[in-house]
């Protein structure tokens, strides 16, 4: 069994790697949203067929512009109806 010693240099080297890495792993999602979607755009986030798309317009659930045949949905109206309809877990403990 070999015994490796860690400096203090190394672990530097480690901390400027490891913020590096998390530096651009958050460049990467911080992507800017779109304001508006459209509706093949918002069935593809929500992962909805376009009858469900259809009746979330119908029953008013969510909200829409239309400008001449093509629907276009907010984005904050979007990620406000998932939070307004968000669940909170709660734990189960385990025996």
């Amino acid at each position: 069994m070999a015994i490796e010693v860690i400096t203090r240099e190394d672990l530097n080297e480690f901390r400027h790697l490891l913020l590096n890495d998390i530096k651009e792993l958050l460049k990467a999602n911080t992507q800017p949203s779109k304001q508006w979607l459209k509706s093949k755009e918002v069935r593809k986030l929500l992962n909805i067929s376009p009858g469900t798309l259809q009746t979330l317009r119908i029953n008013k659930t969510l909200s829409y512009t239309k400008i001449g045949g093509i629907l276009y949905y907010n984005n904050a109206d979007i990620e406000k109806l998932l939070s307004t309809n968000k669940v909170t877990a709660t734990p189960t403990l385990f025996k």
